[in-house]
């Protein structure tokens, strides 16, 4: 350690640098091995996808709750809705989360609609019998569909909008509510 007001030492780190940077340039390889492995995966595993498929759920917080996205899996409750076992949905590639709960009838009647459309769509094969499709390309099965709220038309401000105060209204309404 460096004591009183003395010269700071020249330090001479510069001997086995490269050591400590780590590189990237096998980007491009890497990837085209990743993209190769799903392939094969893919033929091994076929007509079967190489995902599970996985519950509508939105984000939790106030900032993301309007995004859906893929959850961990699906809850007993939508199950049940389904007249799926949870055992038997592990075997046709459906996730399970046995923690996650519903909070709401529209979530659940998503899912459950959902796991229907899944379950209409799929195929079993009985032992020995061999698939026709050659390889299924999907890793996410059944992506999202695109949600729109609509298109919303646009007007012209009239005096009777503008007198209106919109702080106001929400004002009047909490109090009603509350009181």
């Amino acid at each position: 350690m460096v004591k009183h007001n003395n010269v700071i030492p020249f330090q001479h780190f510069r001997k086995d640098w490269d050591k400590n940077v780590k590189v990237w340039f096998d980007q491009a390889g890497r990837k085209k091995r990743r993209r190769l492995a799903r392939q094969k995966k893919a033929l091994t595993v076929a007509p079967r996808p190489l995902g599970l498929l996985r519950p509508v759920v939105r984000g939790q917080t106030i900032r993301y709750d309007q995004r859906q996205k893929l959850g961990r899996g699906f809850s007993l409750a939508e199950l049940k809705e389904a007249k799926i076992t949870q055992q038997y949905a592990r075997q046709v590639g459906i996730s399970v989360d046995h923690r996650r709960i519903n909070e709401s009838e529209e979530s659940l009647a998503v899912n459950v609609q959902r796991l229907k459309e899944y379950m209409s769509k799929l195929k079993i094969f009985k032992r020995g019998e061999k698939p026709t499709v050659a390889a299924v390309r999907t890793r996410v099965v059944m992506p999202i569909k695109a949600y729109s709220a609509g298109k919303v038309e646009s007007r012209v401000i009239t005096d009777a909008d503008r007198k209106v105060s919109a702080y106001e209204k929400l004002r009047a309404l909490y109090g009603a509510r509350k009181h």
